[in-house]
C-alpha cells in the first residue's frame, strides 16, 4: 500500500477507526506503538487496550524520568491489564558516557544534549522498532513548529515502516475532552505546568502562554527535538 492511499484511508476517520484500520489492512505485520504515558500516548493507548487491538506497544526509560511518570506507567498498565515492554539504553554505553563527560553533559552544547538523547533515545528506539512494519506515534500538529505539516501517513526510509501520527490533527481541547471522558490517568506533573514531559533534568514547568515545547531543554535554542521525531 502506498502513503497516499493509506493517507486517504485513514483521514476522515476517528481514533478508534484509525488505529482499528491499520491492523485490518496490516494482519499479518508488527505494529508497535510508542508510549512515553504523555497526555497524547495515553489517549492512544486508551483506544488500542479497550479495542483488544493488535498493536505491541513499548516504552523507552532513559533512566532520568520523573518518579510522577514511573508511578502513571505502573497505574496504566494495572488499570488496563495490558504488557508494555521497556527498552533501556546499553549500560555499556551510559557508563562510558558519564565516566568521560559527567552526568550532565548535556547542559553544557546542543551536541552533548543530541549525544546523551542518542545513547538513552534513538538506539534502543531502534532495537525497539526491529521488524516493525507500522509505527505509531502520539505526535499532534500544534505541539512544535517542527510537527505543524506532518501528515496522518509517513515514510520511514531508513527504518523502511510506515510512520503513523493518528492524532496529528487533533487540537489541545479535542485531546482534553478525550481524556476527561473515558476517565483515563494522567501525569500529575502535567497541573503543574509541565505539558512535555520528558527527562527530569531536561523538562520544566510553563508559565501561561509560553510555548508547549518552551519547557524542554529550555536552556538552547533548537528546534526541541531529541531526533525521534527530527
Amino acid at each position: 500500500m502506498d502513503i497516499s492511499t493509506l493517507e486517504k484511508t485513514l483521514a476522515n476517520l476517528s481514533l478508534e477507526e484509525r488505529l482499528r484500520v491499520l491492523t485490518q489492512l496490516f494482519p499479518n505485520e508488527k505494529i508497535v506503538f510508542s508510549t512515553s504515558f504523555g497526555q497524547e500516548d495515553q489517549a492512544i493507548l486508551y483506544a488500542i487496550a479497550s479495542q483488544s487491538l493488535a498493536i505491541h506497544i513499548f516504552t523507552l526509560d532513559t533512566g532520568r524520568q520523573f518518579q510522577e511518570s514511573y508511578e502513571l506507567m505502573d497505574l496504566t498498565t494495572r488499570k488496563y491489564q495490558i504488557t508494555i515492554d521497556t527498552f533501556f539504553p546499553k549500560s555499556e554505553s551510559v557508563e562510558k558516557l558519564v565516566k568521560e563527560k559527567g552526568f550532565n553533559s548535556f547542559y553544557n552544547s546542543v551536541e552533548n544534549r543530541k549525544e546523551c538523547c542518542f545513547i538513552r533515545k534513538m538506539e534502543p528506539l531502534s532495537r525497539a522498532l526491529q521488524g516493525a512494519k507500522v509505527w505509531i506515534t502520539g505526535l499532534r500538529a500544534e505541539q512544535s513548529e517542527n510537527r505543524a505539516n506532518m501528515p496522518i501517513v509517513e515514510w520511514d526510509e531508513q527504518r523502511q515502516l510506515f510512520k503513523i501520527n493518528p492524532l496529528i490533527d487533533w487540537t489541545f481541547n479535542e485531546l482534553n475532552q478525550y481524556l476527561v471522558h473515558h476517565k483515563i490517568p494522567q501525569n500529575p506533573l502535567h497541573k503543574k505546568g509541565f505539558i512535555s514531559i520528558g527527562c527530569a533534568p531536561c523538562t520544566r514547568a510553563i508559565a501561561e502562554g509560553e510555548h508547549p515545547r518552551a519547557g524542554r531543554w529550555w536552556w538552547e535554542n533548537s528546534q526541541k527535538e531529541c531526533g525521534l521525531h527530527a
